[in-house]
């Protein structure tokens, strides 16, 4: 690692705080790393979702996004232990699927805990974003099922939609070919659907080094990153993000049609 990220990691995590709160009588908790300097303007907001299995520390450390987006506010919540088709007894934290499963538990968690951050800070409605590996990607698709209202922008890796997406909303996806646990071909299928969802053009254009841009007539652009490897989270993942985010505002699509 550079010498001059490690110290900016250093520096950062000095203002990282963990919120508790307890939403329909469980504790839940999320890790929270927010702009040290004191601005007068209000701060974007961004979800980063661990994969099954993981945790917001781990998450903290693999995404990284306050260290390249220091103006944000981030968060890092924590899954509860989760039932999946590789881990059938539920022996490891992840997040639910589809609406309704696991008693909305984690939706829950979600609106109780940007309430928690609006509460503790200035933040800026219209630049509110989710992002997530594999499980968390998937939470994070349900996110824009339920909450396209709230988001400005999402950013999902290494899964596929597994809920009915009915509102235009800027995304970029990034996808292995080689993918075996969340199949590349599951992931072209959401990605196909996205683009008729947001009115995305046929043709695409590069907008960053192996990443394709589809624009929306709907105000809603598709990226892609689709790379040769498998089930991983790309080291150069973060920072593409970052650049998508800063790039879309919730006033940029709350008005597209369907």
């Amino acid at each position: 690692m550079h010498t001059a990220l490690l110290a900016t990691i250093v520096a950062l995590a000095a203002s990282s705080e963990t919120l508790r709160l307890t939403v329909a009588d469980t504790p839940r908790e999320a890790l929270v790393f927010a702009p040290q300097a004191k601005s007068a303007g209000a701060a974007p907001v961004v979800f980063a979702f661990h994969g099954h299995g993981g945790n917001m520390r781990n998450a903290a450390r693999t995404f990284h996004l306050e260290t390249l987006w220091p103006e944000a506010i981030v968060v890092y919540p924590q899954g509860l232990l989760t039932r999946s088709p590789r881990d059938p007894q539920g022996k490891r934290p992840g997040w639910q699927g589809t609406p309704g499963s696991d008693d909305d538990r984690d939706l829950k968690f979600f609106d109780a805990l940007l309430a928690a951050v609006k509460e503790k800070w200035k933040v800026d409605e219209r630049r509110i974003y989710a992002t997530g590996h594999s499980n968390g990607a998937v939470f994070t698709y349900l996110l824009w099922s339920t909450r396209a209202d709230v988001l400005a922008a999402v950013a999902p890796s290494a899964a596929p939609s597994r809920a009915p997406l009915a509102q235009p909303l800027p995304a970029f996806h990034i996808a292995g070919e080689q993918d075996r646990i969340a199949p590349f071909a599951l992931q072209q299928a959401t990605i196909a659907e996205v683009k008729r969802l947001n009115g995305c053009r046929e043709r695409g254009e590069q907008w960053a080094d192996q990443c394709t841009l589809y624009a929306s007539d709907k105000e809603a652009p598709l990226v892609t990153l689709i790379h040769p490897g498998g089930h991983t989270f790309l080291k150069e993942a973060p920072a593409l993000m970052v650049r998508f985010f800063q790039e879309h505002t919730r006033q940029d699509h709350a008005s597209a049609k369907k």
